[in-house]
């Protein structure tokens, strides 16, 4: 009897344990319920990007910012081939099974212990997805914290939609995720168009992306490929008939840079445009930035593709070309005018090669422009009224105190210098010194503000840090903001941003107005394409000039570092650069023999087929005739005349205007002219000047000589005059003069007209170190 309690009270132990157990069990397998993971909380947001050009043609595909390529598809736009070659390949009974597939556990576990090592694995899709949701070390842990998260993703999602979580993660080689990025990538199409070969492949490569590398080990692939194959035979998808086939087939894998077929710069740009909150939820990117090329969603952009490559191809050869001469980047920017469409952007040579720095982005990289901001200062001095048209400009050495600074002294490259010149030459030959005169009369403050105006957003320092170099580069900016100045300009006056992408609803741009009237941009753009104004500089067939009416402007900086050309026609602006990413001064180049080559090639491409219309000439102003040189009414000796604009209202002051007198500060530079090429109505002494002081040494009075030399319309023969005493020396403009010590009186007679000047002669106290070497100081006047 004793026997038989203690039996029954064991039992009654033994069925509490077991009852616990259950309990417990059952507890643990419904907690996944009570913590479940549903499709939404996965989603996919960190997503690849897909562009097209404007018509539509693939430019490529960008990772996520994360640097995975993945591009999330729904179920029902994969290939059903694809579908049952990875169901065949890594779980056959995913549809009749929970989470684990005890079968498939008790069948590895019997060939693991029968061959003392693991012969094959038990995962399911839906612990392979745990696995990608969270890693974890292969260890007994590690594949608890597997099977629970499995249990989890049961409890929330159904069969199709972890299914669609799983394809859309599989690692596909390299940065390759999802069956939409491997189709795109390898194959240039969308999921749902596989066959079975590609598909077939496909499914073989998650197994193992690296050893099953399709680039690197197509054998190895080739063989998995077989295995997925048979597997779909077993699960009765094809025939063993189609799969003898099917694995015979030629299949190319297509050889793609991360995905990108053109416009790498651009695409790279326009990615990081689109803030990060867009990316929430799922959602790919702004509905209005969506356009549509089949099923799939894609941003449409502006850029023209056989455009884009052909200034790509342009760059690579200008560059190629100018090899000898240490330049090894370029950068070109296409705007349509009439919208501010940016229809091809070339950031530099090669993205993809990282040893020549390809990755820089030419278009959006601040450098000094060199003259290209010439055209901007004389807008605003004409808009002020601080200029006319026929204003004549000082193109002579000029010199400018800097506090804290040396003397600034602005020279062309040439270091040579015109003497007066009028708007439309100094503009269109790009003269230095003329333009720092201008900026003098507007003011630093003001240009910078105007600049600012016209989206120089980059130039944030003070007008004292720039001074009067800011019209000749000494800020910095980036190719992408000149070009938008030049539409401005080009849209006369009409502040528009560059469109990057097309919308579903137009977008409406907001613009302004830089000046109310448009009449001085017209100007501006009447002198940049004046092909005979800029001859003097860029001769009269330069690279510059073409066959149709185009404005341009080229700038160099500062020991040829960079090189600028930017121009327009009515339809199209294009801006270039050309120099090196790494700072080295070019040898031997120039904004006309450097970046402007590139435009050349481009302007003439773009209008191939069709010439643009001519621009419109400035509304309100009349054209008159006007000496070349003096930019006044012309006088019957005038040896140039040409014609120039003129406001309504100064056109009875030209009537009037008809005397060209050079002020002195000319003096110099007329004395240094071996010709003169016009003529002055009054009779000026040009050497000596007045006041000067000279020295000459005891016993070489007879080897120091001073020249007399005057220039200026003579109405009779010149006659010399010294403290009243007529020189007995027969000469037109100039004569030479032994140097005697004393006080004189130099006096010129023509007729009536008369100019006289006073200098002074001293022996001096030194012996000159070589003979003939004389000293002669000039005091300032």
């Amino acid at each position: 009897m004793k026997l038989i309690l203690r039996s029954l009270l064991k039992l009654k132990r033994t069925s509490k344990v077991i009852l616990a157990v259950l309990v417990i069990c059952l507890v643990v397998r419904l907690l996944p319920y009570f913590a479940p993971i549903r499709a939404a909380d996965i989603a996919q947001n960190q997503l690849a990007m897909q562009f097209s050009d404007r018509n539509g043609l693939p430019l490529g595909t960008l990772l996520t910012r994360d640097q995975e390529h993945t591009s999330v598809v729904p179920l029902n736009q994969v290939s059903p081939q694809f579908i049952h070659a990875i169901l065949a390949a890594e779980d056959g009974s995913f549809y009749y099974h929970g989470a684990l597939d005890m079968k498939a556990i008790i069948r590895a576990s019997k060939e693991a212990i029968h061959a003392k090592r693991i012969v094959s694995g038990a995962s399911t899709i839906t612990m392979q997805l745990a696995r990608m949701l969270d890693p974890v070390p292969r260890s007994v842990s590690g594949k608890l914290s597997e099977i629970w998260l499995s249990w989890r993703l049961v409890a929330g999602m159904n069969k199709d939609e972890i299914l669609s979580a799983y394809i859309n993660r599989l690692p596909m080689g390299g940065n390759i995720y999802g069956v939409e990025a491997a189709a795109q990538t390898y194959f240039s199409i969308p999921a749902n168009e596989l066959n079975l070969a590609q598909a077939s492949l496909l499914a073989a490569i998650p197994n193992n992306p690296t050893y099953f590398n399709p680039y690197q080990h197509w054998e190895r692939l080739k063989q998995r490929q077989k295995y997925v194959l048979n597997r779909m035979v077993q699960e009765k998808y094809i025939s063993g008939a189609i799969a003898a086939r099917t694995s015979t087939e030629k299949v190319v894998f297509q050889s793609r840079q991360q995905g990108i077929i053109a416009a790498p710069h651009f695409l790279f740009w326009l990615a990081n445009q689109i803030p990060s909150t867009s990316l929430e939820k799922g959602v790919l990117i702004p509905p209005f930035l969506r356009g549509v090329r089949g099923d799939q969603s894609v941003i449409r952009t502006t850029i023209n593709r056989p455009l884009q490559q052909f200034v790509e191809a342009q760059v690579q050869q200008v560059i190629s070309s100018l090899a000898a001469n240490n330049v090894h980047d370029a950068a070109a920017l296409v705007i349509d005018n009439h919208t501010g469409e940016i229809l091809a952007y070339v950031g530099s040579p090669d993205y993809f090669n990282e040893a020549k720095l390809g990755r820089n982005d030419g278009v959006q990289a601040l450098r000094q422009p060199g003259s290209t901001l010439k055209p901007f200062v004389y807008e605003l001095a004409l808009e002020k009224g601080l200029i006319r048209p026929n204003t004549i400009l000082a193109d002579l050495p000029a010199h400018y105190a800097i506090p804290g600074a040396k003397l600034y002294s602005p020279t062309d490259y040439t270091e040579s210098f015109l003497g007066p010149v009028r708007v439309r030459i100094a503009l269109a030959n790009s003269l230095n010194v003329p333009a720092v005169r201008v900026l003098e009369k507007v003011g630093v403050e003001t240009f910078l503000e105007r600049l600012h105006q016209l989206g120089f957003e980059h130039l944030n320092q003070t007008p004292e840090y720039y001074g009067l170099g800011l019209t000749l580069g000494s800020g910095e900016v980036s190719l992408w903001e000149l070009a938008r100045a030049y539409l401005t300009m080009a849209r006369l006056g009409e502040a528009t941003p560059l469109v990057s992408t097309f919308s579903d609803s137009p977008i409406q741009n907001p613009k302004s107005k830089i000046q109310n009237s448009t009449t001085i941009w017209q100007l501006i753009t009447n002198m940049l394409s004046d092909n005979h104004a800029r001859a003097t500089a860029f001769g009269v067939d330069s690279v510059l000039n073409l066959p149709f009416p185009v404005a341009v402007k080229t700038g160099t900086s500062s020991n040829f570092r960079d090189t600028w050309t930017v121009g327009f026609t009515t339809n199209y602006t294009v801006a270039t650069w050309v120099g090196n990413f790494n700072g080295e001064p070019m040898r031997q180049v120039s904004g006309v023999t450097g970046a402007a080559p590139l435009w050349n090639r481009i302007m003439l491409h773009l209008h191939e087929h069709q010439e643009p219309a001519d621009f419109p000439p400035p509304e309100g102003l009349v054209q008159l005739p006007v000496c070349a040189i003096s930019g006044l009414r012309p006088t019957p000796d005038c040896t140039s005349v040409v014609q120039e604009y003129f406001y309504p209202e100064d056109k009875i002051a030209y009537e009037g205007q008809n005397q060209f007198n050079l002020p002195p500060e000319y003096d110099e530079w007329l004395a240094k002219q071996q010709q003169l090429n016009f003529t002055s109505t009054n009779l000026r002494i040009l050497s000596p000047h007045h006041g000067d002081l000279f020295l000459v040494y005891p016993g070489e009075e007879e080897k120091q000589k001073l020249e007399f030399k005057l220039v200026g319309n003579k109405s009779a023969p010149v006659e010399w005059w010294l403290n009243g005493e007529k020189l007995d020396i027969n000469s037109a403009n100039a004569l030479f003069w032994n140097l005697r010590p004393g006080k004189w009186t130099l006096e010129a007679r023509s007729g009536e007209m008369t100019d006289k000047v006073s200098f002074q002669v001293e022996l001096a106290s030194i012996k000159p170190t070589r003979r003939g070497f004389s000293i002669n100081t000039t005091t300032s006047k």
